[in-house]
C-alpha cells in the first residue's frame, strides 16, 4: 500500500530545486519543511487506510452505471484503497454492453461483473455481492451515484480510525447525498428523521443508515450476519441496524464526502406493490426487535400511510393485513436489550412507525 502511494505522490512533492541563490535559503527552507510535512501526512493516511470492497446492484440503468465506473476510475490513490468492484447486473432487460465493454478494457479496476439470471431483490442481491466481499469495508452505492471530490474514496477508507468514531465503536457510517440535479440534500437519504435538527451537524450517531450510500466495517456485518433475505425490497436496512446495535455497534453520519444522486428531487413514486412490501417489512422489523408497543404503532401506521398514498388496491391492502396479522405467529423475535433500546432514545430514534 505504502509502495503505491509513494509512487502517486513522489512526482509530485519531492522535487527538489537545483540551486538557489544565498538570499532564498530560508525560503527554500520553509517549502522544503512543508513538503517534508506533506509526505508524512500523506503516507500516515494511505498507511491507516482500510482496504475497501465497492458494491453496486445495477437494474436497467447501463449508461448511470457507466457514469459511476468512470467516475470511480478517476479517484486518487484508487489502487490504495480499493480492494474490487462487485457489480450484481440484477436481471435487467437494456444493453449493458458498453458496461461490459469498459470493464474489459479496465482490467485494473478489478471489477467483477455478475450476471443474475432473475432479479434478486435488494437484500438477496446485497447478500450475493457480501459473501464474495474481501476487504476490510464495505461501500454499498446506488448505480445511479457519482462522487465530487477525487480523493473521496481515500476519505472513506480512514472515516473509522476518526477518534470520533473510533470511541464510539462505530460499525457503520452513512455518508452525504445531495440530488445530481440541484444539489440539494436528499432527505429520504438522510439517516435521521429529524432532519431540521440534525441537518447542519457534520457528524452524529444514529439508530438506521441509508442503504444506497455507506460504508460497513466487514468485522461487524461477521458479528451480525448479511440482510434479511425474507426482504425482496425496503426495511432491510433496519433489519440489520438493529442488530449492529444490539451487537454493541453505533451508527454513524459524516459529511466529509459527498455523493450526486440521479433521483428526482420529486422522488420516485412508490408502487403500491412496494408500499405493501414497506409495510409488511416495517411491521416485521417492529416484531423482532422493540417491544409489542412498537409494532402495533407500526403496523398500523404504515396501513394508514399505504391508504393514503396506493389509492386503491384493496386487494395488495387485505393481503398486507393478513400477513401483518400473521407475524406474531410466524416471526421469531429477536428483542434488543435495555442498553439498545436506550441508545435508540438518546439518538431520537423515530420508533413508532
Amino acid at each position: 500500500m505504502l509502495v503505491n502511494c509513494y509512487c502517486s505522490f513522489a512526482t509530485a512533492v519531492l522535487i527538489v530545486p537545483r540551486r538557489r541563490k544565498q538570499g532564498n535559503i530560508h525560503l527554500f527552507a520553509t517549502r522544503l519543511t512543508t513538503q517534508v510535512l506533506t509526505v508524512i501526512v500523506y503516507f500516515y493516511r494511505c498507511n491507516m487506510a482500510k482496504r475497501i470492497s465497492i458494491l453496486i446492484i445495477t437494474y436497467n440503468r447501463p449508461a448511470d452505471l457507466l457514469e459511476l465506473l468512470q467516475n470511480i476510475s478517476e479517484q486518487k490513490d484508487f489502487d490504495a484503497v480499493i480492494e474490487e468492484i462487485l457489480l450484481l447486473n440484477n436481471a435487467s432487460t437494456d444493453d449493458y454492453t458498453p458496461v461490459t465493454q469498459f470493464i474489459k478494457q479496465h482490467t485494473e479496476l478489478r471489477i467483477a461483473y455478475i450476471d443474475s439470471p432473475s432479479n434478486l431483490g435488494v437484500a438477496r442481491g446485497r447478500n450475493r455481492l457480501l459473501t464474495h466481499a474481501k476487504g476490510d469495508i464495505i461501500l454499498s452505492l446506488d448505480d445511479d451515484m457519482v462522487f465530487t471530490q477525487p480523493d473521496d474514496l481515500l476519505r472513506l477508507s480512514t472515516l473509522f480510525e476518526e477518534p470520533y468514531f473510533r470511541e464510539a465503536h462505530t460499525g457503520v457510517i452513512t455518508f452525504r447525498v445531495l440530488y445530481y440535479d440541484n444539489r440539494q440534500v436528499q432527505i429520504t437519504a438522510f439517516p435521521h428523521k429529524k432532519y431540521d435538527q440534525y441537518k447542519d451537524k457534520p457528524q452524529f450517531l444514529t439508530a438506521y443508515f441509508a442503504g444506497g450510500a455507506h460504508i460497513m466495517l466487514r468485522e461487524a456485518l461477521n458479528v451480525t450476519g448479511l440482510y434479511p433475505e425474507d426482504f425482496h425490497y425496503g426495511m432491510e436496512e433496519y433489519d440489520l441496524s438493529y442488530r449492529l446495535l444490539n451487537a454493541g455497534y453505533t451508527i454513524g453520519y459524516d459529511n466529509k464526502v459527498t455523493v450526486l444522486h440521479k433521483e428526482s428531487p420529486l422522488g420516485r413514486q412508490p408502487s403500491f406493490k412496494k408500499l405493501q412490501m414497506q409495510w409488511i417489512n416495517k411491521s416485521k422489523v417492529a416484531w423482532r426487535y422493540l417491544p409489542f408497543f412498537y409494532f402495533a404503532t407500526t403496523a398500523l401506521s404504515w396501513g394508514i400511510q399505504y391508504m393514503k398514498e396506493a389509492k386503491g388496491h384493496w386487494g395488495a391492502f387485505f393481503s398486507a393485513i393478513g400477513q401483518i396479522l400473521a407475524i406474531p405467529f410466524t416471526e421469531k423475535t429477536q428483542r434488543i436489550s435495555g442498553a439498545t433500546l436506550q441508545y435508540l432514545k438518546k439518538v431520537e430514534a423515530r420508533l413508532k412507525y
